[in-house]
């Protein structure tokens, strides 16, 4: 039986040509040994399996190739930096460097996984790196260029490698497929390149192990049981089965998901990139951002305009959330089993019904809680507004359909009760609008007085004892015929009381039935210092009031 090579290595570029994926870094090496521009330190860096170590091995044979000798091989060195990363394998490296290639022009040293030298190696190969002899070039490759210390990378070209795309390596692994005459499902090739994360060395180790699974028949479905990996018609049979709002089945085909070895970290994160790569399909041209086969984004596509925009952000937020929490949850099973019921809820869900509350809070709030209590078949309330009009004052009241979203005339029982209501209500505002509107009735300060009383009594009655202390602090005054000061000892209570000034004020126009008072609150200084505050100030206070105290302090050696 003939020895198996894997693929990895059977199929290992011999030239910039075959490089996949890295055509930038490819054609700039090609153009510096073209232009005789090569530098003598470079870096390569980038994920593991992307091409570092194969492009320094071509680099290193290409630079040599136009030697009449075929030797040129022999001025090769690589280096492995996990297994040799000594200050002792440097000063070898060193000794080797200082004499010249008996054949070809270059000797060209390879130090892989360079990252990993000790602090002491990478010290002593400074020197050598910075000034290296003409005929040496040392080609480094790591897969965390942040662990290079950086005087090293200062001393260096840095080429950064990037991961393969997906379609890149699906063609690669198409053309080993075809040379092998291997039988494939191009959907399973793509998983294939969507399950080794950009690196292609990952992938064709992946493709090897599928192949000995099925027998030289890569299928689709052969490829999800061996990758462990859940099929795609899941999630788009989920969302169907959430558009239904059926909750029922749903949780059924979690549960055959978990019988399968998934767990629900696993099948939640599937579905955030579900829905994203359905949000990302939504518009034609961001739908080239779903990473996935040509035939899977025409299903992203046609299942997207099932529903609107709205509602898949909806269902991102909430898988998100249920992902988010998931590692911190003891019953991880009924978390992500909550987060589908949310889901298939998202559209059924009855809209909140919204009722602003008028300005100047003539609908009482125990009505207002009423109305929101009340069910109304099939109709409900959703706005009230008013029209910031003193002069051309306006309800307006809307209602809708809920079945059908629809304005209609409500005619039913309990919404045609609960007009009624409201337009008595409407009414006896417009009343007192109008009574009080236009009316400069002259008052003196007793009435002023008299009507501050009952505003405090008011505060009283409603339990908003904080606010009417405020008002006790002092008497109102009228300065001028219709406008009123107000003074307090401290910028606290002043601030609390401009929260209500309209309040205040409006309760006084309609009880002096003047409709042009102003109230002017102010601060006075000198009276806040009458007030004490600090255990000292009390005491300083008591003092002055009765100087035996002090005399009792000392004796029994009291401290404040």
């Amino acid at each position: 039986m003939d020895n198996f090579v894997v693929s990895a290595l059977k199929y290992r570029p011999n030239d910039f040509e075959s490089v996949v994926g890295q055509k930038s870094i490819t054609q700039t090496l090609e153009n510096a040994i073209t232009q005789n521009q090569l530098p003598q330190a470079l870096l390569f860096c980038g994920p593991r399996g992307v091409g570092k170590t194969t492009c320094a091995r071509i680099l290193a044979k290409k630079i040599n190739t136009n030697n009449t000798s075929d030797d040129f091989s022999y001025n090769i060195f690589e280096l492995d930096a996990a297994s040799n990363n000594g200050v002792d394998d440097i000063r070898n490296l060193i000794d080797q460097v200082r004499i010249p290639p008996q054949t070809g022009k270059y000797k060209v040293y390879i130090i892989d996984e360079v990252h990993m030298l000790s602090g002491q190696a990478f010290n002593a190969f400074l020197k050598t790196l910075e000034e290296p002899p003409s005929y040496a070039i040392f080609i480094l490759a790591t897969t965390e260029k942040h662990k290079v210390i950086p005087t090293i990378l200062s001393r260096c070209q840095i080429y950064d490698f990037k991961k393969i795309s997906p379609d890149d390596i699906k063609k690669y692994l198409i053309s080993i497929a075809e040379k092998e005459k291997i039988k494939y499902e191009d959907e399973a090739l793509y998983l294939i390149a969507k399950k080794s994360d950009g690196a292609l060395r990952d992938a064709l180790s992946i493709f090897d192990r599928l192949v000995n699974y099925t027998e030289g028949n890569i299928t689709k479905q052969l490829a999800y049981e061996n990758l462990n990996v859940l099929d795609y018609d899941i999630y788009f049979e989920a969302f169907d089965l959430i558009l239904k709002n059926d909750i029922t089945n749903t949780l059924l085909l979690f549960n055959n998901v978990l019988e399968k070895g998934f767990n629900g970290q696993h099948f939640i994160d599937g579905f955030c990139s579900h829905f994203r790569d359905l949000l990302v399909a939504k518009n034609s041209k961001s739908h080239v951002l779903i990473e996935q086969n040509d035939s899977i984004k025409v299903k992203y596509q046609e299942q997207s305009k099932k529903q609107d925009l709205s509602f898949i952000l909806q269902a991102i937020e909430i898988a998100e959330d249920c992902s988010y929490r998931y590692k911190n949850s003891k019953n991880e099973r009924l978390l992500v089993e909550i987060c589908l019921m949310k889901l298939c809820s998202i559209s059924s869900i009855e809209l909140k019904k919204k009722i602003k509350i008028l300005p100047n809070n003539e609908i009482p709030k125990s009505r207002v809680s009423t109305l929101i209590k009340e069910e109304i078949i099939n109709e409900e309330i959703i706005e009230i507004k008013e029209e910031n009009n003193p002069s051309n004052y306006k309800e307006k009241i809307k209602y809708r359909d809920k079945s059908n979203n629809t304005p209609v005339s409500g005619l039913s029982i309990s919404s045609l009760k609960i007009k009624k209501e409201l337009e008595n209500s409407i009414n006896e505002k417009n009343k007192l609008i109008d009574d009080s509107k236009g009316l400069t009735n002259d008052f003196d300060n007793d009435q002023l007085l008299v009507s501050w009383e009952d505003f405090y009594k008011e505060l009283i009655k409603n339990g908003r004892k904080n606010l009417a202390s405020i008002l006790l602090i002092d008497n109102p005054k009228i300065i001028n015929r219709n406008e009123i000061h107000f003074t307090l000892t401290n910028e606290t209570n002043k601030i609390e009381l401009e929260k209500n000034k309209n309040e205040l004020i409006k309760f006084l126009k309609k009880s002096l039935r003047n409709s042009q008072i102003k109230l002017i609150i102010n601060v006075d200084k000198i009276k806040e210092k009458k007030f004490v505050y600090t255990p000292f100030e009390k005491y300083e206070k008591l003092k002055s009031i009765n100087p035996s105290i002090e005399k009792i302090r000392k004796d029994f050696k009291l401290n404040l």
